[in-house]
């Protein structure tokens, strides 16, 4: 006997999988049981009653079977007596012993009886278990009865949780919004697929989801997780699927075969029999009439388990027939696509899509409820609401900085989504979105009305229409960084007031998100990082304004620049790690440039430097990280020249033509091969910033000295031996590095450079101590007046 528990267990086991069984299992199962009482019926029977009864007979002229005379049946009148009055017996004796007609009927039940006759119970009681363990076999298997009960399980959370509920209801409500305002807003359409880049807003009076607590939220949240790790794993074999239609055949299979004898074998059942048993010697007879009690019930009994086998069978060939009329291995939830906001449900496969497709059989609401832990745009409302539990106002007004620019700045990292309490910010002036999968700037961005400049960092970033509107008056720098140009925002081509634009783009970004540059006719600075063999058509083209361009191609030869010359308006450009071997002639054209990078490409020579001459307003040029071997002595006619840098090249001289570029203020000479330095820098009379630093050079000229204004003095990693005590000299000098050098002391007269301080004094720790106690403790008194 089974304990309460136990029973109960039994139960709620087998409810387990009652929503993944279609009816026809169902009614099969129900048939499944009457056959079993069948079996019960016909076995209680045979034990009950006797198996088979028989009687002596004799053959009679027609060789039938006759019973014999004997005393009780002979007529009295007849009969012979003796002479002490018995009577006298004319038949032959048939007054057996209870043991013989025991043995003659267990003889004749085995040898004549037929086989069916005997088993039938039996045969019933194990087609019928052979029946109901194929079509549960599948619920027992363990590759597929642990994704069954994952999935029930799941399937149980998700129609429990009430995230499900309450997404299912704004689904609702933002329907009926849309068809409100239907004739005041459209979305915004880009042929370039910008589905999903800008959104109509949720113009609800009462969100219906805001009212979900943190602790449901956390619950629907790990149903997420639960739900993508069983997708993954179900997905991938079709394991279940095969193995139910295995089990259809083998009961079609069961179905052909009892279908192919019991018909016959039941005709076999007979109710009389003639028997013939070889114990004349003991009991006078060797023939024997036997009667089998059982036979009408039991043929009754087989003629219903055919008709139960028969609509059995027909359930069998429907279920095959429904797995054949389609591709159950593949589920669309097209319809529930339909008719929610939950447009990016995705279609499901192999054992997912299989099992779905049976839980549609069962109730389709089931999957309707379950395709909401499927959708992304669901998920990332339910982080939303999460969101904004942790990330309250207060919290964000903590995380507020000033940048460099003195400007309020709020960066967010690995979010989920934008907070909202992020739209009450209304003293916000740059905001960073850094791997946040889901940003979505809604129609309360436009309280911040100081907000002018946003960082887009590998974020997925879709926008409001009205939003859109408010950003696009009011975004004037874009800094966009991104891996997947799918997800690339489409939006921000929208911005018609945008000055600034900095694209950090993947390799294989298509020409379409380039060509969307065009829109922005009010651009002054684009910054390009990408590999492409050459500047983009529309630059030149559509981008008239333009002022400042830079382009890093990340090593990428950039081979084509003529459309360069197009661009007269430019004052600043930059091509970094372009593989560039020398100096783009379509540069020169550029009357209007005032900087030149060409940092990190493969300069050998600069002979065409003398061709700036032409460019007046040239003033920066920076040819530093490439592979250049000498200085021109042309160069000297760069009259307008303030800035050059030429660290990490090969240089080994320095021309004195250089000086004659008296307007030079800053030049940077770092990490080449320099043994010495002219005594021609005297000229350089407005020379503030000077590095030789990671050079070889082993003294300073006097002329170095009489750089009145020289402000920063770099000398590491040289190799002086001596610092003349002319450094006194330099009365504006505020740093001074030395360190890596071959210095054993320095000069007292540093103390003469009065605007130099210990903190901008870079030298080892032993040659710092050497210096008089009363230079440090002036230049530490010093520091601490300025504190």
């Amino acid at each position: 006997m089974l304990s309460g528990s136990e029973l109960k267990h039994f139960v709620s086991g087998r409810s387990l999988y009652r929503v993944l069984q279609p009816w026809w299992d169902v009614f099969s199962h129900h048939l499944s049981i009457m056959m079993l009482m069948v079996a019960a019926v016909g076995g209680t029977l045979q034990i009950a009653q006797y198996k088979i009864l028989c009687v002596p007979c004799q053959l009679s002229s027609d060789h039938g079977c006759t019973p014999p005379l004997d005393l009780g049946t002979a007529n009295s009148s007849s009969a012979s007596y003796t002479s002490t009055g018995i009577p006298l017996l004319t038949g032959i004796i048939n007054d057996l012993d209870l043991q013989q007609y025991s043995y003659i009927d267990a003889v004749c039940y085995e040898k004549q009886l037929h086989w069916f006759a005997k088993f039938f119970p039996y045969l019933v009681l194990s087609q019928t278990l052979i029946f109901i363990l194929v079509s549960n076999f599948w619920f027992k298997y363990p590759s597929t009865s642990s994704r069954l009960v994952h999935f029930v399980s799941i399937l149980h959370k998700c129609c429990d949780s009430p995230w499900t509920t309450r997404a299912l209801s704004e689904t609702v409500a933002e329907q009926s919004s849309q068809r409100s305002s239907l004739g005041k807003y459209s979305v915004l359409k880009s042929s370039s697929s910008t589905d999903g880049d800008v959104r109509p807003s949720n113009l609800v009076g009462i969100d219906p989801i805001s009212i979900l607590d943190k602790k449901e939220g956390e619950q629907a949240k790990a149903i997420f997780e639960k739900v993508k790790k069983f997708k993954i794993h179900v997905e991938e074999k079709d394991i279940i699927y095969r193995l139910y239609m295995n089990q259809i055949l083998a009961k079609l299979m069961l179905f052909f075969i009892i279908m192919a004898y019991i018909p016959y074998v039941t005709t076999c059942i007979s109710f009389d029999l003639d028997c013939v048993v070889d114990i004349q010697a003991f009991t006078g007879y060797q023939r024997y009439r036997c009667v089998h009690s059982l036979a009408t019930i039991f043929k009754m009994l087989a003629s219903f388990y055919v008709v139960l086998v028969i609509i059995y069978g027909l359930m069998c060939f429907y279920s095959f027939w429904w797995m054949l009329r389609r591709s159950l291995k593949q589920y669309s939830f097209e319809s529930v696509r339909e008719g929610s906001s939950y447009s990016d449900i995705p279609d499901l496969k192999n054992d997912f899509a299989f099992i779905l497709h049976l839980l549609d059989q069962y109730d389709p609401l089931f999957s309707r409820r379950f395709s909401v832990f499927l959708s992304e745009v669901s998920e990332n409302k339910l982080k939303q609401i999460n969101l904004n539990y942790i990330w309250t106002v207060e919290k964000l007004t903590q995380k507020l900085t000033r940048n460099i620019q003195d400007k309020v700045e709020l960066q967010l990292l690995l979010l989920s989504g934008i907070p909202d309490a992020v739209f009450e910010l209304k003293e916000l002036e740059v905001l960073k979105l850094e791997l946040i999968p889901d940003a979505r700037f809604l129609l309360k961005v436009t309280q911040l009305v100081n907000l002018k400049e946003i960082w887009l960092n590998h974020t997925i970033a879709t926008v409001d229409l009205p939003a859109l509107s408010f950003l696009s008056e009011n975004i004037k720098i874009l800094r966009l960084r991104c891996t997947d140009m799918d997800k690339a925002p489409q939006w921000i081509f929208s911005l018609i007031n945008l000055r600034e634009l900095y694209l950090n783009l993947p390799p294989e970004s298509n020409a379409g998100f380039i060509n969307g540059l065009a829109k922005l006719k009010n651009l002054k600075v684009l910054f390009l990082k990408n590999s492409i063999p050459c500047i983009p058509q529309v630059i030149p083209c559509s981008l008239s304004s333009l002022q400042n361009l830079s382009v890093n191609n990340e090593g990428t030869r950039l081979t084509e620049l003529n459309n360069l010359r197009m661009m007269v308006k430019l004052t600043c450009l930059k091509l970094v790690n372009c593989d560039l071997e020398r100096i783009p002639h379509s540069v020169f054209s550029l009357t209007d440039l005032r900087e030149i990078d060409l940092e990190g490409n493969n300069l050998k020579t600069i002979e065409e430097v003398i061709s700036f001459q032409h460019l007046q307003r040239l003033c920066i040029i920076k040819l530093w990280h490439n592979n250049i071997a000498y200085i021109p002595m042309h160069i000297g006619a760069l009259e307008s020249l303030e800035q050059l840098y030429l660290s990490h090249n090969n240089i080994d001289t320095i021309p004195p033509q250089l000086f004659l570029c008296s307007k030079l203020y800053l030049l940077d000479l770092s990490h080449n091969s320099l043994t010495f330095i002219p005594d021609e820098i005297h000229y350089l009379k407005k020379l503030q910033y000077f590095a030789v630093t990671n050079n070889n050079v082993s003294s300073l000229p006097d002329g170095l000295f009489q750089c009145r204004m020289l402000r920063s003095l770099l000398l590491g990693n040289n190799s002086l031996s001596v610092l003349p005590p002319r450094v006194s000299e330099l009365v504006s000098l505020v740093e001074l590095e030395l360190i890596g050098n071959q210095l054993e002391t320095l000069p007292v007269e540093l103390e003469g450079c009065l605007s130099l301080r210990s903190s901008g004094l870079i030298v080892e720790d032993c040659l710092f101590s050497s210096l008089p106690s009363a230079m440090k403790e002036n230049w530490l008194r010093s520091e601490k007046e300025q504190v």
